[in-house]
């Protein structure tokens, strides 16, 4: 410290010489000096100093800064990158913050299995969380509180109430095709990432929420959601509480919208104790008689608060992958042909509406939806911080050899799912979409795991399989029978009333769009329409 202060002496000495004394001037030498001095320093660290017990560090030239520009514009470029010259483990910079990527069945099985005492997903997305969701819920509550609330969700995403959903689903699909401006005639253009986005929407809310939280979309409640949707920016994943307009409208949204749903909670209340009989069970009745294990009932604000956080993480990867699908099929004729022969030969020549059991008979179906969710995974970065020192194992780069890395409290932990399935060594040539690929592959159809009741192949597998497009361990999503169906639901209809292609002039599938916290297509995101004249 002492050679720094005499240099930053120095420094000072000759921006007086040369500016003769001006304030103005001298401020600006010394801000440029003490720039390329904190770059030298940066940069002479990384080369100097290297501590060989942790990860590599990705080289960067501006400190604070480090990898966040090359990162941000492609994750999956970026992790495929240094995959190739560090290995399943290395660390770059974000933001000032050092992290540490965990790639590979190991690497997710370490940071997406680690204890509780060890990793916190808490600490990480608790401030991104509650302004959006509301106090008292997910990353705002215990681990031993959360674990609970998940159970109570599962109550409406059992293999009973999904069997009941397929209905709700084509009703409220069909009422929008007849409804929406982009639907009208016998041909047109739409723009899939806004449609999809209301047909997940609509579906999900009227078949796990209820008629009240369906009917009130139409009068005004898409709109809230809209601004909660767009408060995750990765800006507010660093500093949520920043008094931007995009934050305000976010605030007075989840307000507005937890009293929406306070209001149809105090509202059933009132019917229970006149003794109405209520004619649907779903999500809100079920938490409105719920207990936590200590006898205490679920307050009406963690209620209205868990359906926030319930749909808008659920209509995330809904919304991205019923797009990409769309997307996909625009640029696949041969497949949409090959989906609409499996619907006559499931359903027969007269092609009734798709039921529970015929979706649960549409192989190829499943398939397409499956092989979107390798490919197009909404999240691409799963973190952890680090509670207590770690150790990570794993293989040298080529070699047989083993090597131990030490991973300080002062990481943040990386695990990027989406990287083993898109890994050539696990899929064979892993970017072209090509549903068929899971034909091959046992555990899908053969039943040697556990699968499903609707046949989506095993949704219980640990953290190390090369397939986590749901995530695993105890942050699992609860809603991963839930959205196979509705999508599976969702991609049958459209197939059965369109055919889809790309428009006039357009080559290939749209590009994806990281700079939100869930990747999705690039809006606008446009294909054509066509309507099917029947079987």
């Amino acid at each position: 410290m002492g050679n720094l202060a005499l240099l930053g002496s120095k420094i000072s000495a000759a921006v007086n010489h040369v500016t003769g004394g001006a304030l103005l001037p001298s401020v600006f030498v010394i801000c440029i000096s003490l720039s390329f001095l904190s770059v030298a320093i940066h940069i002479l660290n990384q080369l100097l100093f290297k501590n060989k017990n942790e990860p590599p560090v990705v080289f960067s030239w501006v400190p604070i800064l480090g990898s966040t520009v090359e990162y941000g514009i492609d994750p999956y470029k970026f992790f495929f990158k240094y995959r190739e010259k560090y290995g399943n483990i290395f660390t770059f910079i974000l933001l000032g913050k050092k992290h540490t990527v965990c790639l590979g069945p190991e690497g997710n099985d370490f940071v997406l299995n680690g204890k509780l005492s060890e990793i916190s997903a808490a600490d990480i997305y608790r401030d991104l969380t509650v302004p959006t969701f509301g106090k008292d819920v997910c990353y705002d509550a215990s681990p031993s509180k959360l674990m609970e609330q998940k159970k109570m969700l599962k109550y409406s995403l059992s293999a009973e109430k999904l069997q009941t959903y397929v209905p709700i689903f084509i009703n409220e699909l069909q009422g929008f095709l007849k409804t929406s401006e982009a639907f009208r005639g016998q041909k047109g253009v739409v723009e899939v990432v806004q449609a999809i986005g209301v047909m997940s929407i609509f579906t999900a809310s009227r078949s796990l929420q209820g008629r009240e939280v369906r009917e009130s979309f139409n009068a005004g409640l898409a709109d809230l959601y809209h601004d909660l949707d767009m408060s995750f920016i990765p800006l507010n994943f660093f500093f949520p509480w920043l008094p931007l307009p995009v934050n305000r409208r976010r605030d007075k949204a989840q307000q507005k919208i937890a009293a929406i749903y306070k209001s149809i909670i105090t509202a059933r209340r009132k019917l229970e104790k006149s003794g109405v009989e209520r004619d649907e069970d779903d999500m809100i009745w079920h938490l409105m008689r719920s207990k936590y294990k200590d006898g205490t009932p679920v307050p009406d604000h963690e209620i209205a608060h868990m359906m926030i956080g319930m749909l808008m993480a659920g209509q995330h990867t809904s919304s991205s992958i019923g797009a990409w699908i769309l997307l996909r099929l625009a640029t696949r004729p041969d497949i949409q042909e090959e989906l609409y022969q499996e619907q006559l030969r499931v359903s027969g020549p007269d092609l009734p509406l798709p039921t529970k059991e015929s979706i649960g008979r549409l192989t190829l179906h499943r398939m397409v939806v499956r092989e979107t969710l390798r490919i197009h995974a909404p999240i691409h970065s799963i973190m952890r911080a680090v509670k207590s020192p770690l150790t990570f194992i794993t293989r040298e780069p080529g070699t047989p050899s083993e090597r131990v890395f030490n991973i300080p409290t002062s990481h943040v932990l990386i695990s990027a799912p989406g990287v083993t399935a898109q890994a050539p060594e696990y899929f064979t040539n892993p970017d072209d979409w090509n549903p068929h690929r899971w034909e091959h592959m046992p555990d899908f159809l053969d039943g040697t795991e556990k699968t499903d009741e609707l046949g989506y192949g095993p949704l219980s597998k640990s953290a190390s399989s090369i397939y986590l497009p749901f995530g695993a361990g105890r942050h699992r999503c609860v809603g991963e029978h839930f959205a196979y169906l509705q999508l599976g639901t969702i991609t049958a209809l459209m197939v059965r009333e369109f055919k889809l292609r790309n428009i006039a002039g357009k080559e290939g599938l749209s590009p994806t769009d990281y700079e939100s916290m869930f990747t999705r297509p690039v809006v606008p995101a446009l294909i054509e329409w066509e309507r099917r004249s029947g079987p």
